[in-house]
């Protein structure tokens, strides 16, 4: 990871993303992959879980440029962000509730066969915590992989990923948390376009109710800020280089964003 922003919801209607909400579906239903409905293939001789195979194959590693990060109620908003991301400038990103719808079915599937109590039709409360707790710990590594990978985050910053009613930034979404939290952990990664810039051996990313809820500190701080009017410098600036790389178009962004 290289840099990470702070996208302020409030840009939906201005870029006219709604227009590519089909192109963003696309982009999710490509990187989704069909799972599996039972764990045979998994099982050792020992009668244990191969968890390395069962991470790699239902958390598997995406190849994309950016990371998407935003809450579960905004996955229309997410969708539409890479759309736009893809055709302007050529990006491809990776929604994050792509892992993240895979996890329930994947504890559900383990609980139907290891956790339910015998003749009944409830679960047993330790296995069940052991179970979530692998589970989690796949989806966990598997983000974390993912923001390591990608060049650039963006964090959809909207009241249904962040709390309105306190001056310091919070969350519900312990998943949100995590990511966010790991994009102030992972090392920086300069893009090796840029280590043959002299301006760029000196350059150093800035790190700087009724139902069961938990709240998080989220460590927004370090992110970039930017708002609709970076974005369409940011676009306009693409009509006028039609033959520009990935990489070219996100040192754009990096550019207007004071983020060099």
């Amino acid at each position: 990871m290289y840099k990470a922003y702070n996208l302020k919801v409030g840009f939906f209607d201005e870029l006219n993303l709604y227009d590519y909400l089909n192109e963003g579906t696309n982009i999710f239903n490509k990187n989704s992959h069909k799972i599996k409905s039972t764990l045979d293939s998994f099982a050792l001789k020992d009668g244990s879980l191969d968890g390395s195979k069962m991470q790699e194959d239902w958390f598997p590693q995406i190849k994309a440029d950016v990371f998407i990060s935003h809450s579960h109620k905004d996955e229309n908003l997410a969708k539409c962000f890479a759309g736009w991301l893809k055709d302007c400038f050529d990006l491809d990103s990776f929604i994050d509730s792509c892992v993240w719808g895979y996890s329930n079915n994947l504890l559900k599937i383990i609980d139907e066969e290891f956790c339910k109590n015998t003749n009944a039709p409830t679960y047993n409360y330790n296995k069940r915590n052991g179970s979530t707790s692998h589970v989690h710990m796949m989806l966990s590594t598997a983000l974390t992989m993912m923001l390591d990978k990608t060049e650039c985050v963006f964090f959809l910053n909207t009241p249904n990923s962040i709390t309105t009613d306190s001056v310091i930034s919070r969350t519900y979404s312990p998943w949100i948390y995590h990511e966010i939290a790991m994009t102030k952990l992972i090392k920086e990664n300069i893009p090796a376009r840029h280590s043959m810039k002299k301006e760029s051996l000196n350059e150093q990313f800035r790190r700087k109710a009724a139902e069961l809820k938990f709240q998080y500190v989220l460590p927004v701080d370090h992110l970039i800020k930017i708002d609709v009017d970076t974005l369409l410098k940011w676009e306009q600036g693409c009509l006028f280089s039609l033959d520009s790389e990935k990489g070219d178009n996100l040192d754009d962004l990096y550019d207007i964003s004071g983020g060099k």
